[in-house]
């Protein structure tokens, strides 16, 4: 019996989804083009056990220029809690690599079709500690203007948690302070 779990959790543990799954989907995501103006969002936090802990509406500002990404991220917590974070993106191809002032080193991910993986470590206040939690970050394009977010929460390789967010965009106008008001939050 131990043998049939054991082999039951490799072969589950095989069968996660792989970045060569998206070859070809359409529309393809490229951050430069969908993350670029104003967007807004709306998740949660749900806990390993799947509870929601967290609802949460997002404002982002983004722009590019040239390789070089700018989004300003300001979180609004159904308990009152604000939090803001201010992505520097860099791409080169279908690689991208960000580093956030709560981000421990730097976020590191690729395209392939309407997808984008990328994992980082967070440091995330829980019951007044930091704790760095490790994401797994998915997002898929759904079109030109809607992008559906998941990311998995580990820490020591245990899932804690899942954030799952919904993010449209309302305009494409970006404003023309961006890089100098996210280089003061830096």
């Amino acid at each position: 019996m131990a043998k049939s779990i054991c082999m039951a959790s490799l072969l589950l543990a095989g069968c996660s989804a792989t970045m060569e799954d998206y070859q070809g989907e359409t529309p393809a995501l490229h951050l430069d083009k969908f993350f670029n103006g104003q967007l807004e969002a709306y998740g949660m936090v749900q806990d390993f056990r799947g509870r929601v802990v967290r609802r949460f509406r997002a404002e982002i500002q983004a722009t590019w220029r040239g390789e070089e990404g700018i989004l300003d991220e300001q979180f609004f917590f159904d308990d009152g809690e604000q939090q803001s974070r201010c992505w520097r993106l860099s791409k080169s191809g279908n690689h991208y690599r960000g580093t956030a002032g709560d981000v421990i080193g730097e976020a590191v991910g690729m395209t392939e079709g309407n997808a984008l993986n990328w994992r980082y470590t967070l440091a995330v206040p829980v019951n007044g500690k930091i704790r760095h939690l490790q994401l797994n970050d998915w997002l898929y394009l759904l079109d030109d203007d809607h992008l559906i977010n998941r990311a998995t929460m580990s820490k020591f390789g245990i899932p804690v948690g899942e954030i799952t967010l919904f993010i449209h965009r309302v305009e494409r106008v970006v404003p023309e302070n961006m890089w100098s008001v996210c280089e003061a939050k830096l």
